[in-house]
């Protein structure tokens, strides 16, 4: 009795996890930023949004906009010695991503060790945004993180008559962070809920009509996959699966007793 009570909690607490998905074709990429400490006191970024481009040949139209942006005033020096912040997220088309480009506003600042602050102008020949070079493959359903390594100490370049120019040094790192796990259930209409647990977290999802299942950002690790179905009595426990970053891991078919 006890079983029949927890087994529709346990399924509906799965909407707080990664949803199952079976669509094919895109990745998610996570967009942070960090930086070098340099010799202020802040260095403010105003950043408005975030764009990717798939060749990087200029076209304008070929702009895709992250949808997931956290626009704002940052202080960068507030994100040194390995702290970062998650500035934009979205799920893209899979395949090259040639390049970055992030479009800033007007209110960048530089706050000096004795407390002045001055605005920071950003050159004319960068109005257009920010363009840096990615050129990464991203693979259909993993999960990336592009990390904006920003030098403070080089991007802030004194003018000469107590102004300062922000011409952004920015290297950027691609890594992909996050696989899946995906397979076919048998017999389908069982549609079973679907936990894939670590020892320190827990993502999940459901089969579909067909059986077919698809559970994305897991981390790389050693899993226990458990599928559950109504009553318990088709239960299913998979041991030792171990996924890498860089893969979705396929069970194949998983048939249900």
């Amino acid at each position: 009795m006890k079983r029949k009570l927890l087994l529709p909690l346990m399924l509906g607490g799965l909407a707080l996890f990664s949803a199952c998905d079976s669509s094919e074709g895109t990745a998610r990429m996570e967009v942070r930023m960090t930086d070098a400490p340099g010799d202020y006191a802040e260095v403010n970024v105003d950043v408005k949004t975030v764009q990717v481009h798939k060749d990087g040949d200029g076209d304008e139209s070929e702009w895709i906009t992250l949808d997931e942006i956290k626009p704002g005033v940052y202080n960068l020096l507030d994100y040194t010695n390995g702290e970062s912040f998650l500035l934009a997220s979205s799920t893209l088309p899979a395949g090259r991503i040639a390049q970055i480009r992030l479009i800033l506003g007007d209110n960048n600042t530089l706050k000096l060790k004795d407390g002045t602050v001055t605005p920071l102008v950003t050159p004319s020949g960068q109005q257009s945004g920010v363009k840096l070079d990615i050129n990464a493959e991203l693979v259909s359903d993993v999960t990336y993180t592009l990390l904006l390594d920003f030098d403070a100490a080089q991007s802030v370049v004194p003018r000469g008559n107590g102004q300062y120019n922000l011409k952004p040094v920015i290297r950027t790192i691609t890594q992909a962070v996050a696989g899946g796990i995906k397979g076919t259930v048998t017999p389908a209409e069982y549609k079973p809920g679907i936990y894939v647990i670590s020892a320190t977290d827990t993502v999940g999802g459901f089969a579909d009509e067909s059986g077919n299942f698809l559970v994305k950002g897991v981390p790389a690790g050693t899993y226990t996959v458990k599928f559950y179905t109504e009553g318990g009595a088709h239960d299913k426990t998979l041991e030792n699966v171990s996924v890498s970053q860089e893969q979705i891991k396929d069970l194949g078919t998983v048939t249900l007793e």
